[in-house]
């Protein structure tokens, strides 16, 4: 049997809504699953059958549990996450492209210009842009965040119209 951890009163209720949650991410909920079976005097063979995990595993838990409690539960150990797949100079040198320039003899860059620029794939340059808020329509439209925050500057559908709208030809100033 591993090291005991035997949770408050306060940390089971915590530990049963956990995982009931259907927030809870797979792996937080067996961990509790794990430290709930402990404080019931299971040894840990038997939880490690009945959760179908390494006997290695529930006395990574139990120990962990004890050492840190229920914060430790939640910690994703370094690497275990994805990589990136892209660094983040290659994601600013994208954004910086997509508001700074425009390609030779177009109005505006395409997923797959701004891809074949940069040596990526068009799915990369389309899930940055997306993540950014970032669109395709036109150069212009790109930089419409940065317009809009200036401040004096007309919004092109509510904004004034010159002497000539008496006569039915709306135009900006």
């Amino acid at each position: 049997m591993g090291k005991s951890c035997q949770p408050s009163a306060a940390e089971r209720e915590k530990l049963k809504q956990w995982i009931a949650a259907h927030g809870t991410p797979h792996q937080v909920a067996l961990r509790c699953r794990i430290v709930l079976a402990a404080a019931a005097g299971k040894p840990d063979v038997a939880i490690a059958e009945q959760l179908s995990v390494n006997r290695n595993t529930v006395i990574l838990w139990r120990k962990r549990f004890g050492e840190e409690g229920l914060d430790g539960l939640w910690d994703i150990a370094p690497g275990r996450r994805r990589k990136p797949l892209y660094e983040i100079d290659k994601i600013a040198a994208i954004v910086d492209a997509t508001l700074q320039t425009k390609p030779a003899g177009m109005t505006h860059w395409s997923c797959r210009t701004m891809a074949q620029n940069q040596s990526v794939s068009k799915s990369t340059v389309g899930n940055i842009w997306r993540a950014r808020k970032l669109a395709a329509r036109s150069h212009e439209d790109f930089q419409a965040v940065a317009r809009s925050e200036i401040p004096g500057e007309d919004d092109r559908r509510g904004g004034p119209v010159s002497e000539s709208a008496a006569t039915g030809n709306r135009a900006l100033r």
